[in-house]
């Protein structure tokens, strides 16, 4: 519970960097227009796929997991409780999605701020410990079949909803 707050706080202070890029013009926006909203947050989900598989696949080098991601692992069976329970530090770095990729490209100010709504709502059916589809979902549906399977295992499914990068990765490097 203590990690889980602990992480709560860094998620919810991490708007004060962007608001401060913002103000000092760093940080370009587009009009909040339904379409620059939708592509906004487009943008943002799968930026954060690819943010969180780079920052999930380090937390799994032996230094960082025995030091920060062990805490995350705890939970061998994921819950909705464990959705936050992070060491501060792993907190911290998957906290950096939306300024990470809005310094280099212009979005939305509501895209930024309802992210965290879609983010979370994506983390828990990651945590949830629930299928969701019957049979074999395709691989970016399978997020909650994924997520328990490295919780159980540890040594795969490093994606945060999709299957995809854990798939092109593991044919870069010929793992099965």
């Amino acid at each position: 519970m203590l990690h889980s707050l602990k992480s709560v706080v860094i998620f919810g202070f991490s708007g004060i960097p962007l608001i401060f890029l913002i103000r000092h013009r760093i940080i370009d926006l587009v009009p909040d227009t339904p379409l620059n909203i939708l592509t906004g947050l487009i943008i943002l989900v799968i930026w954060n796929e690819i943010h969180f598989f780079m920052v999930h696949r380090l937390m799994h080098l032996p230094y960082f997991m025995k030091r920060v991601h062990y805490v995350h692992h705890r939970s061998r069976v994921p819950t909705v409780y464990s959705v936050y329970s992070f060491h501060w530090f792993e907190a911290l770095l998957l906290s950096t999605v939306p300024v990470t990729i809005a310094l280099i490209i212009p979005l939305s100010a509501t895209a930024i701020f309802i992210f965290p709504l879609v983010s979370i709502l994506l983390n828990y059916a990651g945590h949830c410990n629930y299928r969701f589809w019957s049979g074999k979902a395709p691989g970016f549906l399978a997020f909650g079949t994924n997520h328990n399977h490295h919780h159980s295992r540890a040594k795969r499914n490093y994606g945060f909803a999709s299957g995809l990068l854990d798939r092109i990765n593991n044919k870069l490097f010929n793992k099965s």
